[in-house]
């Protein structure tokens, strides 16, 4: 058995999609689409919240942290990923394999902690409207997103540093990115201090952050079956629409990766790693294209934008 050390001459190689490394050059063509929709369509949202003064507001300002973070996830992933599909360019090295780690998780967990900050605002929004503006001022925003982003570095931070201690036996990582528990499996012996923390991550990030989701959304029914008038329960309703599609698009593919790690051998390689590359790829597809749809401020402004575009 090989034995490397853990120093920066480490080379790390990616094999792409198991099992389906012919096909990499087709598989390269969905992969490429979604990058584009991603920069494109968080880009417009980015663009549209910057240079219009009438989406200022909380729920516009939670929006664009929301798609800094998808376009972080996407370039720390897909770059590379077309690189390997394209020019079979396998190798990666240690410190470059941990940084994409770093960015790729860490955004995942600050896109998590957003939308706990997003339920928070529709349940201001719902249960208490005559407040809003009062207590979710630009300075709570930025403080809640400073949040966001303090948990990511801190909760993902020590998951390369934990690699570095270890010594690996194997180099060739069966996967797309270099993805926590796929480089663990590297490592000589059971690395069992890393595989707890991977574990104590999960369910910190997605148990927590779903029970605090899942208890703003439980006072804002409340609220809602209270309400008489039946026009103000569905424009109650409508006002959490966007938010719930985008729970739904983040957290179902999130689980159902988990799963396929949990179930082990009874999933085909290839079926694990593209589902994990669509947990992290899907939402950042669909957010923009979410809000676009369903916020009325949004569709005019793109509306204004392209009537203008000829002129």
């Amino acid at each position: 058995m090989l034995i490397f050390n853990h120093s920066s001459f480490l080379t790390f190689t990616l094999t792409g999609i198991p099992g389906l490394e012919s096909q990499h050059l087709w598989l390269s063509l969905p992969f490429s689409s979604m990058f584009l929709a991603i920069l494109i369509g968080n880009g417009a949202i980015l663009f549209l919240v910057a240079t219009e003064p009438t989406l200022h507001s909380p729920m516009y300002l939670f929006l664009a942290l929301l798609m800094v973070a998808d376009l972080i996830s996407a370039l720390a992933l897909v770059p590379k990923l077309l690189c390997l599909f394209w020019f079979n360019d396998k190798d990666i090295t240690a410190k470059a394999c941990f940084t994409q780690m770093f960015f790729i998780h860490g955004a995942s967990v600050v896109r998590s902690a957003l939308l706990v900050a997003m339920a928070f605002d529709r349940f201001m929004a719902v249960c208490e409207p005559l407040h809003y503006n009062t207590i979710l001022s630009h300075s709570l925003v930025g403080r809640l997103g400073l949040v966001a982003l303090a948990k990511g570095v801190i909760l993902i931070l020590p998951m390369p540093l934990l690699l570095q201690r270890l010594t690996f036996c194997h180099v060739v990582i069966p996967h797309t990115y270099c993805d926590h528990m796929a480089v663990v499996k590297m490592a000589c012996g059971h690395a069992i201090p890393n595989r707890i923390y991977g574990l104590f991550v999960i369910l910190l990030v997605v148990g927590l952050d779903l029970l605090l989701i899942g208890f703003s959304y439980g006072l804002i029914l409340q609220a809602v079956v209270r309400l008489n008038s039946r026009d103000a329960t569905c424009k109650a309703l409508n006002t959490c629409s966007a938010h719930l599609f985008v729970i739904l698009v983040t957290y179902v593919p999130a689980l159902f990766s988990s799963l396929t790690h949990r179930i082990g051998p009874s999933v085909p390689p290839h079926a694990h790693v593209l589902l994990a590359n669509l947990y992290l790829l899907l939402p950042s597809v669909l957010n923009p294209i979410i809000y676009g749809i369903k916020m009325k401020e949004i569709r005019h402004r793109v509306a204004k934008c392209l009537c203008r575009g000829p002129a």
